[in-house]
């Protein structure tokens, strides 16, 4: 989910958004929009999803998520979320060329959007010879982790954490979800996660299933948008 994108005067000398693909969802009419060859939005049902315009966040989480793996011989990576293809670009330049990164999407369209139409915004990022696509739910691919587990985890819906989602059964945010990602991280394994605004719920239900909690909210002024950096404790208490 992309931070806000403009600020008055671009708004009022922009030119108009033209619409360049469109797909049926569950949840309305998903629409691909460009302006002056160079702003894209992924809308829904009349919503602004995604932005390339303000990608700040997102690159934030990627690069913050896979930091610590630049030395690491072949690391294990799941993105869940591809949207414009940002997370992945941050993720991808912070891992070495062995890495091997699933990148969960539920929508194919989108990925047929990012090859298409707007690769050229993140190098085409999701054509990476490191990146296998897995078109399904990303918490069936953190449970399919318990067996061959991830070295980060990072999760860029547009919905994030909130106090709407249910602190047990929620399948993204709630505590069992959080338990499957303990069980799907290497010991020396990161869970990102990528939020509209803090949720002290979910601050609270990581560290009540063991992990060690930072929050950043990249860049300055505006809506700035939150990341969270959860590291599994190690025995004796350390992170």
């Amino acid at each position: 989910m992309a931070d806000p994108p403009f600020s008055l005067p671009e708004l009022l000398m922009a030119k108009p958004w033209t619409t360049i693909a469109t797909h049926p969802s569950d949840e309305g009419l998903l629409e691909l929009r460009v302006r002056d060859g160079r702003d894209f939005l992924i809308m829904v049902d009349g919503r602004v999803l995604m932005n390339s315009h303000a990608n700040r966040s997102e690159l934030a989480l990627g690069e913050l998520a896979c930091e610590h793996l630049s030395g690491v011989k072949a690391p294990r990576v799941l993105v869940g979320g591809l949207g414009m293809g940002y997370t992945l670009r941050a993720v991808l330049d912070k891992l070495p060329a062995d890495a091997k990164v699933t990148v969960a999407e539920l929508n194919p369209v989108i990925v047929k959007w990012c090859q298409e139409h707007i690769g050229h915004l993140t190098g085409d990022a999701v054509s990476d010879s490191r990146v296998k696509l897995y078109i399904g739910d990303v918490a069936e691919a953190i449970k399919a982790g318990a067996k061959e587990p991830y070295d980060a985890i990072v999760i860029d819906l547009y919905i994030g954490p909130d106090a709407g989602h249910d602190a047990e059964d929620d399948p993204l945010y709630g505590r069992g979800a959080i338990k499957n990602v303990a069980r799907a991280l290497t010991k020396r394994g990161r869970y990102a996660v990528w939020g509209e605004y803090l949720d002290p719920g979910f601050v609270k239900r990581l560290k009540g299933c063991g992990f060690v909690v930072e929050t950043s909210r990249p860049g300055k002024g505006g809506l700035r948008h939150v990341v969270y950096l959860a590291t599994l404790k190690r025995a004796g208490g350390g992170a």
